[in-house]
């Protein structure tokens, strides 16, 4: 990893007073708290100590994006990232919620898919209305509604032609029945919504709560198409890390 985008890791888990939580359930966690990183260069990201079940290269992808949003201001009073990693099974847990300024992994869950995209494992991804698609990429998140599917929080994608036509897809979080592990064993699959990430009823409403407001939201698959365009992934910023906010960062959709 370049010695910049340490500095960038290493910064932002300064900042985490890191500590590492997990549970064998899903749900909320219990925290344990860790010792302190004690370099600026430190070569261990600080989140993949909060989930080491998680991909740690999925998690600098998403601190880098988080970083260099903020550097446009976007974002810029986030204190909470949630990261989806789609290239995991639908049955297994691949959405974990980090609270930064706190240093705690607030929930490990699994997460839907949209219906267009897969079945246990997600392979395609778009920006189109109607396609039933989920979106990769960064998101920062609005406010909450209740609708159709009951509590749901609004996400405006950050990125040009992969995942700004969220809002206008009504492309949200919300719960739902069909995100049941224990029914989904028996299909080999959890069930899908329309491009929404979609959790279970009984994590919602406190998840919702927590992210609403201008917190961040990163989807990830190794789509090496995207992987190489995305202004968020490749601008400066994301190499400088958090203290690099005053250059802007083109190609991001804030308005």
């Amino acid at each position: 990893m370049p010695t910049a985008l340490r500095f960038t890791v290493a910064f932002a888990a300064l900042l985490c007073a890191p500590a590492i939580t997990h549970a064998d359930r899903p749900g909320p966690t219990s925290v344990i708290r860790l010792p302190a990183v004690d370099a600026v260069f430190g070569t261990k990201l600080a989140l993949s100590q909060l989930a080491p079940s998680a991909n740690p290269k999925v998690l600098e992808l998403a601190m880098a994006a988080m970083s260099c949003a903020q550097a446009s201001g976007v974002g810029v009073d986030a204190r909470r990232l949630a990261v989806i990693d789609y290239s995991r099974p639908s049955l297994v847990p691949r959405l974990w919620v980090f609270d930064m300024a706190a240093g705690k992994l607030l929930y490990e869950e699994v997460v839907a898919h949209g219906q267009g995209s897969g079945d246990n494992f997600a392979t395609r991804f778009s920006n189109d209305d109607g396609s039933h698609q989920s979106s990769l990429g960064l998101f920062v998140t609005a406010d909450t509604y209740t609708g159709r599917n009951g509590y749901s929080l609004r996400m405006k994608g950050l990125e040009p032609g992969v995942n700004d036509a969220a809002m206008a897809r009504a492309i949200v979080m919300h719960g739902a029945p069909y995100v049941d592990p224990q029914r989904g064993k028996a299909m080999g699959r959890l069930g899908r919504s329309w491009g929404c990430p979609a959790v279970r009823s009984t994590v919602a409403r406190p998840m919702i709560d927590l992210l609403k407001g201008g917190q961040f939201v990163f989807s990830y698959y190794p789509d090496q198409a995207w992987l190489a365009r995305s202004a968020l992934l490749n601008c400066p910023a994301a190499h400088r890390g958090a203290l690099a906010r005053t250059t802007p960062a083109r190609g991001i959709s804030s308005g």
